[in-house]
């Protein structure tokens, strides 16, 4: 079979694509299709280690688990970290190559194309079927030079495109039709037809909308997707879901995390927030962390120095400080982790802006960044209950101190991590060690919860992309979608 893709693209950020790409990945797969899931450029601290090594964004990750396909660097060849609103740390083919602000990257993407396109081969040459996720907008058109990311790559390696508009945005018709008038008219012919996302309520209701955008535009609706409750019950994809945090569950364990402005690998959180027992809150910039937490949890970050002045500009210092020295519990991971300790050095800016800074001082221990940067899969066991863990280091640094000594897991036979001498501090490297049931159930009983004996949660994940799937399928024209895909090199009539 000749292998064939298709690209999802949206009318701007956050209208779906992600989880779009995820359903379609999911029921291709069901399909009997072999299926592989590219994204040619992401921006995002949230990464996840590629057991044949390298990282790649977490939505690929997710999408290759649609897939039922490990993560593999060819899914997301470019990758952008940001370090601070200007700057971000390159990665390539799933290795960080260097640091760059925005002006010299916009300046010099093209240059990348090569390995975007080297990825998107290998892939179409192992695949029946890639599904392409794009990344912002294409009506984003100041940007189109040198564009690797949306249409430069629709055009570049001949795939056709559905383009998604999200109508709980609101102007949904709008930005459809709008699209269209600013596109190059070589760019809207790749586009084969458009879905609706997010829709509420009867989609009859839609209907002469639907037609009004088919009449102005001359591309086909696939169909008008509803709100899909499953999307809940999927790892974090992006920052972006952060910024209007949930309600608060109610449940026994009060956990609180605050929001970094370069946090990391924050999916970290998402089988907490599962569990029926724990009552877990992201604590936005300009509050304080509520004092009847429980548990405060120090997630990641791109960038340890940055975050931990960011984390002191809210007063969350004192915060914290002041959590623990009532008896309270901390976690740290990663980023956070470190800046539990002692003193954080990084005289060459291997994280970020070179410097030095005091930690909060809950851990007695001290980290120096250095340049070489560790992503790997890992497995291993708590060494307090036993329990066994697996998941993924992704960081740069050395951490070292007494409170090492009580290291909170053993990893492919060393220790990692670090716990104050009441063990109500502690920090570890290690990502992902909540979706292991036994380790999340007894790290919860610890810390004074309890857990959902019968969660099993990356079941749940699974379940959901299936739900997901089913939805997905059910409000569009599935085959018209699928068959819109063609094989690369494609060009529109």
């Amino acid at each position: 079979m000749t292998a064939r893709a298709l690209m999802l693209q949206g009318t701007g950020s956050d209208v779906g694509k992600s989880v779009l790409t995820a359903a379609l990945c999911r029921i291709a797969k069901r399909r009997g299709y072999s299926v592989a899931p590219f994204k040619p450029q992401n921006m995002s601290n949230n990464a996840a280690a590629c057991p044949s090594g390298g990282e790649i964004g977490r939505a690929q990750a997710l999408q290759a688990l649609a897939c039922g396909l490990d993560p593999y660097t060819d899914f997301n060849p470019i990758l952008l970290k940001p370090e601070t609103d200007r700057r971000a740390q390159l990665v390539v083919h799933g290795k960080a190559v260097t640091a760059m602000d925005a002006d010299h990257y916009m300046a010099h993407r093209g240059d990348l194309m090569g390995h975007v396109m080297e990825s998107f081969d290998r892939l179409t040459a192992a695949h029946d079927l890639v599904i392409v996720e794009g990344a912002g907008s294409p009506s984003e058109i100041n940007l189109r030079e040198r564009d690797i990311a949306n249409m430069g790559f629709a055009r570049r390696a001949g795939v056709p495109v559905c383009l998604i508009g999200d109508i709980n945005k609101g102007g949904v018709i709008a930005s459809l039709v709008g699209t269209k008038s600013v596109l190059d008219p070589d760019d809207a012919a790749m586009i084969a037809g458009f879905l609706i996302n997010k829709f509420r309520g009867d989609p009859a209701l839609f209907h002469e909308g639907m037609k009004a955008i088919e009449s102005r535009t001359g591309w086909p609706c696939f169909g008008i997707i509803p709100w899909l409750e499953a999307t809940a019950h999927l790892p974090a994809e992006d920052a972006i879901t952060l910024e209007t945090p949930a309600a608060r569950s109610g449940g026994h364990l009060k956990i609180a995390a605050p929001m970094l402005s370069r946090m990391a690998n924050f999916d970290d959180a998402d089988p907490l927030k599962q569990e029926p027992g724990v009552d877990f809150h992201w604590v936005p910039p300009g509050r304080p962390i509520p004092r009847d937490s429980d548990v405060i949890i120090l997630f990641g970050t791109k960038s340890t120095l940055g975050d931990l002045a960011f984390l002191r500009a809210q007063g969350w210092d004192h915060d914290i400080i002041a959590h623990a020295r009532a008896g309270g519990r901390a976690l740290g991971i990663c980023g956070g982790y470190q800046m539990l300790g002692r003193r954080i050095i990084d005289p060459d800016g291997i994280d970020g802006a070179p410097g030095e800074a005091a930690g909060l001082g809950l851990l007695n221990i001290e980290t120096w960044m250095t340049s070489d940067k560790r992503v790997s899969p890992v497995t291993g066991r708590c060494t307090t209950s036993q329990a066994p863990v697996s998941g993924y280091e992704i960081h740069t640094g050395q951490t070292a101190g007494p409170d090492t000594a009580r290291c909170v897991f053993t990893l492919e036979g060393q220790p990692d991590g670090a716990r104050s001498a009441d063990g109500h501090v502690e920090g570890t490297y290690l990502h992902g060690a909540f979706t292991g049931d036994a380790f999340r159930q007894a790290w919860l009983e610890r810390s004074g919860g309890h857990a959902d004996p019968s969660l099993s949660y990356e079941t749940a994940v699974d379940q959901a992309l299936d739900r997901l799937a089913d939805g997905v399928e059910a409000a569009t024209n599935i085959d018209a979608l699928l068959d819109s895909a063609q094989p690369p090199g494609w060009t529109p009539a």
